[in-house]
């Protein structure tokens, strides 16, 4: 990593032909670096930050002892340009998929989203599909909606006769809890 720095005395043309050779190379071997990718974006707002107090310098009104340098081409209309336009969108993209992902994931709450309610040992359920599906809801148990008391199988191994329902509609999203059905 380095950092270059062009003084002295110039006209507004080759100040800014300057400034975009400058730029233009920033923009393609500026990242290289471990540090240089998280640097490279304030140096390019720094250069832009240059390039408005160029643009106040008044053009040449009569011509030098030498020609002014050609500006050539803006900074994204050069090869260089287009090329930095990739780790660009590559840091845009991180900048704006991280805060976008956090809200989708605050916003999908902690059953991640797919749709399973939490069960709890003791209380009751009903199964909105047939089995071996499993569409668990809890349901008050004395509902007559109640099919199923939920119980936890660290209390003794499930019953013969009990259903076992899927990790996910436990509160930890790994233990499957044993569905001991009622006699209605």
């Amino acid at each position: 990593m380095r950092f270059l720095r062009r003084q002295g005395v110039c006209c507004r043309t080759c100040a800014l032909a300057s400034i975009r050779d400058m730029q233009a190379d920033t923009m393609v071997m500026g990242w290289w670096g471990p540090l240089s990718v998280f640097i490279t974006p304030f140096v390019l707002l720094a250069n832009l930050s240059a390039l408005s107090g160029i643009r106040r310098i008044p053009g040449p009104v009569t011509p030098g002892w030498r020609p002014t340098l050609n500006p050539g081409k803006p900074v994204f209309r050069r090869p260089a340009g287009i090329l930095a336009l990739v780790p660009l969108a590559l840091l845009g993209l991180v900048v704006l998929a991280v805060p976008l992902l956090l809200l989708v994931g605050m916003l999908a709450g902690p059953d991640g989203g797919d749709g399973h309610p939490v069960l709890t040992a003791g209380s009751c359920a009903r199964n909105h599909a047939d089995w071996p599906e499993q569409n668990l809801r809890p349901v008050d148990c004395g509902s007559s909606q109640a099919q199923y008391r939920v119980g936890d199988p660290t209390d003794g191994p499930c019953a013969s006769r009990d259903y076992i329902a899927y990790p996910e509609y436990s509160k930890d999203g790994v233990t499957s809890l044993c569905l001991h059905p009622l006699k209605r």
